[in-house]
C-alpha cells in the first residue's frame, strides 16, 4: 500500500528494501518553476544505498547530481517521490549526517582546530570531546601540526582535509560528499583518495559520492551509479568487484580498466562524451 507524507502531500512508495538497506529514493523528480518556464532537473530517481556501502554517482554537468545531494541532504524538498534514511523520510538536514563539498567553505577568521569545531559547536556537543576528536582527525589527516593555522595558510589539499575533518568530527553515520576534490591537482587528489578510501574502511560510514572522475568513482566504490542529463535519471548501476584496500597501482589492471572503459563506452553511445 502507498503512504502519503502528512508534511509534504506528496504519494509515497512503500518500503522496498530490507533491513540493511540505510538510504532508499524511490521515484524522486525535481523540478523549479512553473508552466513554460518549468525546468526538471530530477526524473524518477530510484536508488537504493546499504549500510556501510561507498556508492559514486558520475554524469556531465548539469545532469542534477548536486540537485540530488541537497535533496538528500534535506536542503531541498523533492517535487515527486520521497527519500528515506533508515526508514525515515527526509524532511529537514538530518542529525547523523556529515556532508563535504566542493569548496572547503572554511571559515578564514577561525584557525584549523576551531574550523573543525565549527559543526560540533552548533550542534552544542561537549568541547572537550570534540575538540579530542578533531585532534584525533586532524593527527590522521596529517594536520597535527597546522591546528593554529588559519586557512590562508594552507594548500588547497590541506583546506580540503580539514573540511573533511569537520564533517567527520562528529562521527556521523551518512557522508554525502560533493565533487570534494574536482578543485585539486592530480596528485593532492590521488592522495586523499586514499586516504579517503583509509577512512571509509576503518569507519565504514555509508557513503554518497559525487565526482566527474570515473576513475576515480571506480577506485573509491562499491557501486558507481550513472546519470544522463535532461532531464537528470539513472542510466545504469555497475557494481564494482575490485578488492580493498585498492592501491593507486590497481588503477593499471586490465580489470579496473575494463570498469572504466564500461562507463566511459556508455556515456559514449548516448552523446555525452565524444571521442574525436
Amino acid at each position: 500500500m502507498r503512504k502519503t507524507s502528512p508534511q509534504s502531500n506528496v504519494i509515497v512508495p512503500p518500503l522496498a528494501s530490507p533491513a540493511s538497506v540505510y538510504v532508499e529514493i524511490a521515484g524522486v523528480g525535481k523540478a523549479y518553476g512553473v508552466g513554460a518556464g518549468k525546468l526538471v532537473a530530477l526524473e524518477d530517481i530510484n536508488l537504493c544505498l546499504r549500510q556501510g556501502e561507498f556508492v559514486s554517482i558520475v554524469g556531465p554537468s548539469g545532469c542534477g547530481k548536486s540537485t540530488l545531494v541537497k535533496c538528500v541532504a534535506g536542503l531541498e524538498k523533492v517535487t515527486t517521490g520521497v527519500i528515506r534514511i533508515q526508514d525515515q523520510i527526509i524532511e529537514g538536514p538530518p542529525k547523523n549526517l556529515g556532508m563535504v563539498f566542493q569548496r572547503d567553505v572554511l571559515a578564514d577568521w577561525r584557525n584549523v582546530l576551531d574550523n573543525v569545531l565549527l559543526v560540533s559547536e552548533f550542534r552544542r556537543r561537549d568541547r572537550r570531546m570534540s575538540e579530542n576528536r578533531a585532534r584525533e582527525l586532524l593527527d590522521l589527516f596529517g594536520l597535527s601540526e597546522s591546528l593554529h593555522r588559519y586557512p590562508w595558510e594552507l594548500s588547497g589539499g590541506m583546506r580540503q582535509r580539514a573540511a573533511i575533518c569537520r564533517a567527520l568530527v562528529d562521527d556521523p553515520e551518512f557522508l554525502l560528499m560533493d565533487e570534494p576534490f574536482g578543485a585539486l591537482d592530480a596528485m593532492t587528489r590521488d592522495q586523499l583518495n586514499v586516504e579517503l578510501q583509509r577512512i571509509w574502511l576503518n569507519s565504514r560510514k555509508t557513503v554518497l559520492f559525487i565526482t566527474h572522475g570515473i576513475a576515480e568513482a571506480v577506485f573509491l566504490s562499491d557501486r558507481v551509479v550513472m546519470m544522463s542529463r535532461n532531464p537528470g535519471r539513472v542510466i545504469e548501476t555497475i557494481d564494482i568487484d575490485l578488492p580493498r584496500p585498492r592501491h593507486l597501482s590497481i588503477r593499471e589492471t586490465s580489470t579496473f580498466g575494463a570498469y572504466v572503459s564500461r562507463v566511459r563506452k556508455l556515456f559514449m553511445s548516448l552523446g555525452i562524451l565524444k571521442d574525436e
